[in-house]
């Protein structure tokens, strides 16, 4: 009995494990999902590195999903790596005509009952925004885009990201959700009609710090 005892302490101190996407795993497993043609999504290596090369044109935009629920309470920080090396222009991207984004991922809440009560975060590349600036989709309000990256930042090379899903859903949406029911990863360039292209790395969910 004791030692059941031990061994149950110890599973209860053991932490969270990490849940980790690579480029091959996301292109082998993730579901394809086209809201207008087929954006182009090819593995590659980059700097010594595999990746995810997006590449965008002819009006497309789709994505790649991976539609199972992560424990937020578990692995609330989400960590990637992107790079893109160029922007759109002249674009105003909290219209229809201007919601397109280089690099985007973005995580979703789902209620699979009331579909109204559906919140998602849209972390994204910006053409025109400075990071740190949020807005809400021009296409679906409860969607929350998020500027992590600006033109600036575009021809810099890779750049990794951190955040905290708990704190953005309680910060832009309300509320604390136990898990999480769909990640992605998308470029389109649908609305405004101009090619683009982007890379895209790891995927993490982690323990909080």
């Amino acid at each position: 009995m004791r030692c059941l005892f031990c061994l149950l302490l110890l599973a209860v101190a053991l932490p969270a494990a990490a849940v980790e996407f690579t480029p091959e795993e996301i292109l082998a497993d993730w579901d394809r999902h086209s809201f207008e043609g087929e954006t182009r999504y090819d593995l590659v290596n980059v700097d010594e590195q595999a990746a995810i090369h997006a590449i965008c044109n002819d009006g497309t935009a789709s994505g790649l999903f991976y539609r199972e629920d992560i424990d937020l309470q578990e692995t609330p920080v989400m960590e990637w790596t992107w790079r893109v090396d160029d922007t759109f222009s002249d674009i105003d991207e909290t219209t229809r005509a201007g919601d397109d984004y280089p690099a985007r991922i973005y995580v979703v809440d789902e209620s699979r009952v009331l579909r109204w009560r559906t919140r998602a975060l849209n972390y994204v590349w910006s053409s025109t925004s400075e990071p740190g600036t949020d807005w809400p989709n021009a296409y679906a309000s409860q969607a929350r885009m998020i500027a992590v990256r600006g033109a600036g930042d575009a021809g810099d090379g890779w750049q990794t990201e951190r955040r905290n899903l708990l704190e953005d859903f309680e910060r832009h949406h309300d509320r604390s959700p136990g898990r999480i029911n769909a990640v992605a990863i998308m470029t389109d360039c649908d609305d405004t009609g101009q090619d683009i292209e982007a890379w895209y790395g790891n995927i993490r969910f982690l323990p909080a710090d």
